[in-house]
């Protein structure tokens, strides 16, 4: 058994491990995640002993205190209770020294009983473990390819059979297919000992790890099954590490994390980059506590709930728009709602936003029931309308549009409004000067209009922004802009966005979740990529039939034939015609 308790590493007084608490018993292997400078190789070598840095708490080893150890002591141990396979292959090999020759210095090292040929027998069973043919022993370093040298590493690492295994990015410089390769062989090699992957590429520790740990400036922020916290993940920083992953389930465009790591910040290490943080947040650091199916160190308990619709219910006379809908949209997240028109989606939407009155049911916002709406609700809630001229007076200029909220509101004096106005112009890419401030809705294009529609909804800098169809009225270059400009204000200042759209195929590159509406009703909910990858309700197939697809039908491939002319099976070119 593999114990850690309050591991610390600090260098030069930074503290780098803020006390990392562990227990891994003999067939475990714990994926630990994180950006660069985490602390995530800081821990692998703190358990090997091989930092220069400060290091307390305790490291226990099937009740050996690892710490406690003298130098020999603790150079005996390491490479035979517990090994590494190191990040940078050409750092590790030695050059002047042929493969076959350092796996045997690593084991002669260790072996007490044997002679040379015991040491060249395990070498050779050695390289068949890993893959590698006999000969290949021979060689020198630079004679082997990337794929070559990391097998070599994974023999050197487990020659002595080692309880402990760390393994640090082992797939990090690999080509997809090596890769691949790779991980099937630790996969196979790593059953029966405590296995620490160390990595920022997720996919491989998914493939490797049965449990994973999220490590975020020294502390672990959320720890659990792998399946269930790669799918659900419930810490603001473990969902924008997985927005930031390319992977070939998800169909949202990636997404980075604003801000940078700080180590040594009073209260969560993740405050000062974090959308949901309340004022204990910077003052008190969170503790890792249970959390059901997981860990969370998190003084909100993780990701919180920010609207919740449940059983509402709209009306025009007898006919019923909206039928009893239950819908959850998370802080930070976006929710797209799908379905043709009539369907119920921008009714839902205004009865959310205080259009429409419901007749049943109940919204919250951050919890609260809404009565109604107040001043304090719209500087919190704002919506994006299809059509700009719903939401901008042709009497307005650019600048009274987008000042007009922050008069309602009486925010800051006439100087500071006009500076919020600037700052927000140039957030969503348009120019802040007098010329442009001065022009009517006449004088701009459609593009630029919808983007003083949108700088209007953000000046007050809401947390819930519903964009009822905004890029339906603009041609396909204007539309990727608008589009790419939302997922980037959400990036950037962590908004919630229940994004309605008849086009499912919109849906898909903007949303985290989508819900299919029709006749009142959400008939499919789910993980964007499930819904439309696995969809289960015959409307949403038939969505995904009749979505946008620029592959030709074969239809129109004969048609193309017979009017351009075929040459033994292919279309002719126009010169051949």
């Amino acid at each position: 058994m593999l114990e850690i308790s309050d591991l610390k590493v600090s260098y030069d007084g930074t503290e780098i491990l803020a006390g990392i608490d562990l227990d891994l018993l003999r067939g475990d292997s714990l994926a630990i995640i994180g950006e660069s400078g985490a602390g995530k190789t800081t821990l692998g070598l703190a358990l090997m002993g091989l930092l220069d840095g400060r290091t307390s708490g305790r490291i226990h080893l099937d009740g050996k205190d690892v710490l406690s150890l003298d130098g020999k002591e603790r150079r005996k141990m390491r490479g035979k209770d517990m090994a590494m396979v190191f990040q940078n292959v050409e750092d590790a090999l030695d050059p002047l020294m042929t493969v076959s020759d350092q796996i045997e210095e690593a084991i002669s090292a260790h072996r007490e009983k044997g002679g040379p040929e015991d040491v060249r027998d395990r070498v050779r069973r050695l390289f068949k473990s890993v893959g590698l043919e006999e000969e290949k022993g021979e060689s020198y370093p630079h004679q082997l390819s990337g794929g070559e040298k990391q097998r070599v590493l994974i023999a050197m690492a487990l020659a002595n059979d080692p309880q402990v295994l760390i393994l640090d990015e082992p797939t990090a410089s690999l080509d997809a297919v090596t890769k691949a390769e790779i991980t099937k062989l630790l996969r196979e090699r790593i059953r029966e000992k405590i296995c620490l992957v160390i990595t920022h590429d997720i996919s491989t520790a998914a493939k490797l790890t049965e449990k994973m740990a999220v490590l975020y400036a020294g502390r672990i922020i959320e720890m659990g099954e792998t399946t269930g916290l790669l799918e659900n993940p419930r810490h603001p920083y473990t969902r924008g590490l997985i927005r930031s992953s390319p992977n070939m389930t998800t169909t949202k465009d990636l997404q980075g994390i604003p801000g940078r790591m700080v180590h040594g910040v009073a209260g969560c290490p993740f405050s000062d980059r974090c959308t949901q943080k309340i004022d204990r947040c910077s003052k008190e650091v969170p503790q890792l506590s249970d959390a059901g199916d997981r860990m969370i160190a998190c003084h909100r308990g993780g990701i919180i709930p920010l609207l919740e619709i449940s059983k509402v219910k709209t009306c025009f006379g007898d006919f019923v728009a909206v039928n009893g809908v239950d819908l959850t949209l998370y802080e930070g997240e976006t929710i797209a709602l799908v379905g043709e028109s009539g369907s119920g989606k921008t009714t839902l939407a205004k009865t959310v936003i205080g259009l429409f009155d419901q007749e049943e049911g109940e919204i919250r916002l951050e919890g609260e029931v809404l009565v109604k709406r107040n001043r304090e609700f719209y500087k919190k809630v704002q919506m994006i309308y299809q059509n700009p001229k719903e939401s901008i007076s042709h009497r307005m200029n650019v600048l009274d549009a987008v000042t007009e909220p922050l008069e309602v509101q009486k925010v800051g004096s006439p100087a500071e409004r006009i500076a919020i106005v600037k700052r927000v112009l140039e957030e969503v890419e348009l120019s802040s000067d007098d010329a442009f401030l001065k022009k009517y809705p006449h004088q701009i294009s459609g593009g630029e209009a919808q983007r003083v529609a949108i700088a209007r909804s953000l000046v007050l800098n809401p947390k819930l922004l519903i964009a009822d169809e905004p890029t339906s009225a603009l041609d396909a270059s204007v539309q990727a802009k608008i589009l790419k400009l939302l997922l980037n204000l959400q990036e950037k200042r962590g908004l919630s966005i229940l994004f309605i759209t008849h086009d499912i195929a919109i849906a898909r590159k903007v949303s985290d979740r989508l819900a299919v509406m029709l006749k009142g009703k959400i008939v499919e909910e789910g993980p964007a990529s499930d819904v439309t990858t696995s969809p289960v309700h015959p409307y949403t197939m038939r969505l995904l039939e009749v979505a946008p697809d620029l592959a030709p039908t074969r239809e129109a491939r004969e048609t193309r034939g017979g009017l351009w002319g075929v040459s033994e099976g292919r279309p002719l070119r126009a010169r051949e015609l």
